[in-house]
C-alpha cells in the first residue's frame, strides 16, 4: 500500500469515530506499527488536517474536514482504469472519447506514485461489444434524453419486423455484450418497456419533459421488473 493510500485510510478510520480512538486501535485497523501510525498522524496534522489528541489518550478528527480532491486508494485507481478501458470498448464513440479525456484529467492532478499506478494498471477490458452503425448513431441522443428527462418519439422495429411509433420516457441504458437496451416508460403501452438500440430506426425529440423524475421511474422499474436480459 502506498503512503498516500494509507493516509487516506487513516482519515476514513478517524471519520468513523465520534470520540477519541487510541493509536493502537488505529494501527491495528491499518495493519501498521504504532510508530508508523504516530508518523502518519503527524503528517496529516502538518498538512492541515484537524486531528486532535495525543499518544496515550487517543485521536479524533474534527467534524467538517474535507479530503483533498482526487485522492484515491490503489483499488479505486484500478477501478477507474478498468472502467475507462471498458467504456472505451463500447460502440458509443463520444462516450469512449469522454472516458479517455476524463482519465487524462484525473492523471494530470494525481500524485506521481498514484499517476503511475493509473497509467500502468494491469487490468484489461477487451472490446467485446458488437458495433453497428445504427446502434452507434442513436446512443448519444438516447443518453442526452435520459440526462434531460425528455420524452422521445421513436420508430421501432420489433423482433417480428413490425414497425411502430412510440412516445417514451427513457431513463436507463444498459450496455450488454452484444446489444444496448433502453429502459423506458411507454405511453402507448402504459408500462415499462425495453427497446434494443439497434432496432430504433429514428428518434424525434418532442421538446417535452416527462412528468415523473428519472430517479422515481428507476425505483418503480426496479420494484416491478427484474434486470432485463437483452432481447434476441
Amino acid at each position: 500500500m502506498t503512503r498516500a493510500a494509507r493516509l487516506l485510510q487513516l482519515v476514513d478510520a478517524l471519520r468513523r469515530h465520534r470520540f477519541p480512538v487510541s493509536g493502537a486501535t488505529l494501527a491495528a485497523k491499518l495493519g501498521v506499527s504504532l510508530r508508523t501510525l504516530y508518523r502518519d498522524i503527524a503528517s496529516l496534522q502538518a498538512q492541515g488536517a484537524p486531528v486532535e489528541g495525543e499518544a496515550g489518550i487517543g485521536y479524533v478528527l474534527r467534524p467538517g474536514f474535507m479530503l483533498p480532491p482526487l485522492m484515491f486508494t490503489e483499488d479505486e485507481i484500478e477501478a477507474l482504469a478498468l472502467g475507462s478501458r471498458w467504456v472505451a470498448g463500447q460502440p458509443d464513440a463520444r462516450l469512449a472519447e469522454a472516458a479517455g479525456h476524463a482519465l487524462a484529467r484525473i492523471a494530470a492532478v494525481l500524485p506521481a506514485e498514484l499517476r503511475l499506478s493509473l497509467q500502468t494498471s494491469g487490468l484489461l477490458a477487451p472490446a467485446t461489444a458488437a458495433k453497428t452503425v445504427d446502434d452507434e448513431a442513436q446512443l448519444p441522443a438516447l443518453r442526452q434524453a435520459i440526462r434531460q428527462e425528455q420524452v422521445l418519439l421513436i420508430h421501432y422495429t420489433d423482433l417480428n419486423d413490425s414497425v411502430s411509433t412510440r412516445a417514451i420516457w427513457p431513463f436507463a441504458l444498459g450496455f450488454f455484450a452484444q446489444v444496448r437496451v433502453l429502459a423506458a416508460w411507454c405511453e402507448l403501452r402504459q408500462g415499462f418497456r425495453h427497446f434494443r438500440a439497434d432496432r430504433i430506426t429514428a428518434i424525434e425529440p418532442t421538446g417535452r419533459r416527462y412528468p415523473t423524475r428519472r430517479q422515481v421511474l428507476m425505483q418503480r422499474w426496479r420494484e416491478q421488473e427484474a434486470i432485463p436480459t437483452p432481447p434476441a
